[in-house]
């Protein structure tokens, strides 16, 4: 067989995940796994009844490309109650598999070669790949610490005539912070009278603390009909396997969208759309999420107050940021590393999450385990 022998590399500076670095680690040293957000505990049982009733009732072919109707309308009923907005079902709504594919796709339909990204970060390691593969430049905004805000005088500067998208992230994948009202009024004041396209990731909607609300991209008129919304479905009912996901858009953007997306994965899981359906139809099922993902977040904070690590605040998302420069001078890799191997804990460093790599002793935990779990991590950080 002949192979081509001087193959170039759309992506060539592009590594492992760090996500998958970690965890592999994770696994080889029997440590505990506080670096990938999943949940260890059980989902809902009546999800898997109702996944387990479509299928059974013969709901096992093809999804229509946008999704089942029964799915798309009860995303429109739940975006209504939850922000007071209409999205059509039958134009404006299309179910993903998964986020990261929504991400991508939104991606591929409006960035062309040359084209412009704007990113912040630290970012989530799916943004700019899939910009780049796509032949598109990334212009990257560091967020301002110790708070991770944005300055938004600085993103206008950056912003010229081949700016095609700004992504955003609410809450925030890694920081848990959130953009507030102020930063959706300043985006939509420096994105007024263009063409750019607002790509905002909001997969951790539910997942919000201490009496805050979430800013959606789409309770701002000027900012909705350039915006597209992803959504997860993996985040909301703690089924991350499932890859299920969804994009919200005014009709002339999405059907750019589904241009892309037919080809991309065309449909997906039939039998847990109809079950994800069923469960929408009382936001009792989601509703309590803030309440429990913050009792999680305190009770592991209260864990680890005599420990030598340094929260960083969290607002949202169910993943707690530790600043450990009281404990090491250790890159946030090395550091990382040494937990996993010598004290069987695993964490995210948010270093993987910068263009060049900026190292502030930070390293990321997910909190969205058992009770016992985070007893047992915590005993291990207080050692420390």
């Amino acid at each position: 067989m002949i192979y081509p022998g001087n193959l170039k590399s759309k992506l060539p500076n592009t590594e492992q995940s760090i996500f998958a670095i970690m965890s592999k680690l994770a696994a080889e040293h029997q440590a505990i796994n506080l670096s990938q957000g999943f949940p260890d505990f059980d989902i809902s049982g009546e999800l898997v009844e109702r996944v387990h009733y479509y299928m059974k009732a013969g709901f096992n072919q093809y999804a229509p490309m946008p999704g089942t109707d029964r799915l798309r309308q009860a995303i429109s009923t739940k975006v209504l109650k939850d922000h007071g907005i209409t999205y059509d079902p039958d134009s404006e709504i299309n179910i993903t598999a998964g986020a990261t594919q929504a991400l991508y796709t939104a991606i591929s339909a409006f960035v062309r070669d040359e084209d412009e990204v704007i990113i912040f970060e630290p970012a989530y390691d799916a943004y700019a790949p899939a910009v780049r593969v796509n032949g598109g430049n990334v212009k990257f905004v560091q967020m301002d610490l110790p708070d991770y805000t944005i300055n938004w005088s600085h993103v206008a500067k950056l912003m010229t005539n081949r700016t095609k998208m700004i992504i955003i992230n609410t809450p925030h994948n890694p920081t848990g912070t959130l953009i507030n009202e102020e930063d959706m009024t300043q985006l939509e004041r420096i994105t007024n009278n263009s063409d750019i396209v607002i790509l905002s990731d909001e997969v951790y909607e539910h997942l919000i603390f201490d009496g805050l609300q979430h800013q959606s991209v789409c309770r701002f008129p000027e900012l909705a009909r350039r915006s597209l919304v992803v959504g997860s479905f993996g985040k909301t009912f703690h089924a991350t396997g499932w890859k299920m996901g969804y994009v919200l858009a005014p009709e002339n953007l999405m059907k750019e969208f589904r241009k892309v997306h037919q080809w991309v994965v065309f449909a997906v899981n039939t039998p847990i759309q109809m079950a994800i359906a069923d469960l929408l139809q009382d936001d009792k099922n989601y509703r309590n999420l803030p309440a429990f993902f913050q009792q999680k977040r305190d009770f592991f904070l209260g864990l680890i107050k005599n420990s030598r690590f340094r929260p960083v605040p969290c607002k949202g998302t169910y993943f707690q940021c530790l600043d450990y420069s009281a404990v090491s001078d250790e890159s946030d890799l090395d550091f990382a590393r040494r937990l996993t191997i010598d004290h069987k804990i695993a964490s995210i460093p948010l270093s993987p999450f910068y263009m060049n790599s900026r190292d502030d002793k930070i390293l990321r935990f997910c909190f969205a385990k058992k009770d016992e779990t985070l007893v047992q991590a915590a005993e291990i950080l207080c050692k420390i």
